[in-house]
């Protein structure tokens, strides 16, 4: 095996499913024994996900990524510069010494893709979104690293969810994870929830972000929705759940449907491009994105005692996300991409890695 020098970019604050991607290849690749480097702003969550073999970079300023990230890449030597979500890929473009790949967790846009030697595809469908791209692309799934597992987090896994939350053992819990945005269709699930669901039933929401203020304004007298902000324990919070909710209105591959999944539970999700590929409609409810009503009937039937025909444990077929599989297949489609565009590795030495890095 060839060692590589790997750059990972990523520029989010928070750890979502995109970083937390990120975090896991650079793992996962440093575990196979490349030289791992991830470059995102001081003091990210993503830093904490990473394992003590890859170094982290935080830039203190947010102002020429794409110059300084250039800068950086060229000082560590790097084989490959790998984007992920827009603004990183956008300052991966401008690493033009390096060989540079994008992964499309959100989808393909000319203005952050396009100029990458290469791109990888979360899901089929994102295949027939690259337009005039020309470069090289796979389709390469996701799968669900185990969130708190590296020992650099310095947190335990939390009570498990009823006892923290003081809900008995034999009341249903639906369970949501992902970021407090618009875009995830948490107000959605709240309206369905208050409407639909089995008066005894407990909806809890996983994750932070923006539209917190919001969702406790629209949940406010109701104690039966908890909000329990971001966590690391999500596989130990989902052991004590009896349902899992995707109201999102775009996905394009979500790693908290996989941690679901893996968990066995039940799953109502909307009809996104990634709920579309990874589910099978015989195993779950997929609704149309947006419709309340269908949403909270899909919600009271699967939370309905003893009706025949609804599951209270699914075993779903994971070998499509298995995590080996898809680091050698990020590996091969790095080798793949320098073959395409012809690239050697650069030898920027007037560089050092503090002026990379201010």
């Amino acid at each position: 095996m060839t060692r590589l020098r790997i750059v990972h970019a990523v520029f989010s604050s928070k750890l979502a499913g995109g970083e937390q991607h990120c975090a896991d290849l650079a793992n996962a690749q440093a575990e196979l024994g490349h030289e791992v480097h991830v470059v995102g702003p001081a003091g990210a969550q993503v830093s904490k996900a990473l394992c003590a073999r890859v170094t982290y970079h935080g830039m203190r300023f947010p102002l020429l990524r794409g110059w300084r990230l250039r800068r950086l890449a060229g000082a560590l030597g790097a084989d490959v510069v790998h984007g992920h979500l827009g603004p990183a890929c956008k300052a991966t473009a401008c690493a033009t010494p390096h060989v540079r790949v994008g992964t499309l967790h959100v989808g393909y846009k000319p203005h952050h893709h396009a100029k990458m030697d290469g791109v990888i595809c979360v899901n089929i469908k994102q295949v027939d979104t690259l337009g005039g791209y020309k470069g090289p692309h796979q389709v390469i799934y996701n799968w669900a690293p185990e969130r708190g597992s590296c020992v650099s987090t310095g947190q335990t896994s939390a009570s498990p969810l009823r006892s923290e939350l003081g809900i008995p053992a034999e009341v249903p819990v639906v369970v949501s994870v992902g970021r407090l945005h618009p875009s995830k269709g948490m107000h959605s699930l709240i309206q369905a929830f208050q409407v639909y669901a089995p008066p005894q039933a407990h909806l809890v929401l996983i994750g932070e972000g923006p539209q917190r203020q919001e969702l406790e304004t629209l949940a406010a007298g109701d104690a039966r929705i908890h909000l329990v902000g971001f966590r690391w324990d999500v596989d130990a919070l989902l052991a004590d759940a009896t349902l899992y909710v995707s109201a999102s209105l775009e996905e394009q591959f979500p790693l908290s449907m996989l941690e679901a999944m893996r968990a066995g539970l039940p799953i109502v999700a909307t009809a996104t491009q990634g709920a579309c590929e990874m589910l099978s409609p015989a195993q779950s409810a997929i609704v149309p994105i947006g419709n309340v009503p269908a949403m909270g009937q899909a919600i009271a039937h699967a939370l309905v005692p003893g009706v025949q025909g609804v599951q209270r444990h699914i075993e779903y077929d994971m070998s499509r996300f298995d995590r080996a599989t898809a680091v050698k297949s990020t590996l091969d489609f790095y080798t793949e991409v320098a073959q395409h565009r012809g690239a050697t590795r650069p030898e920027l030495k007037e560089t050092t890695l503090e002026d990379a890095r201010a």
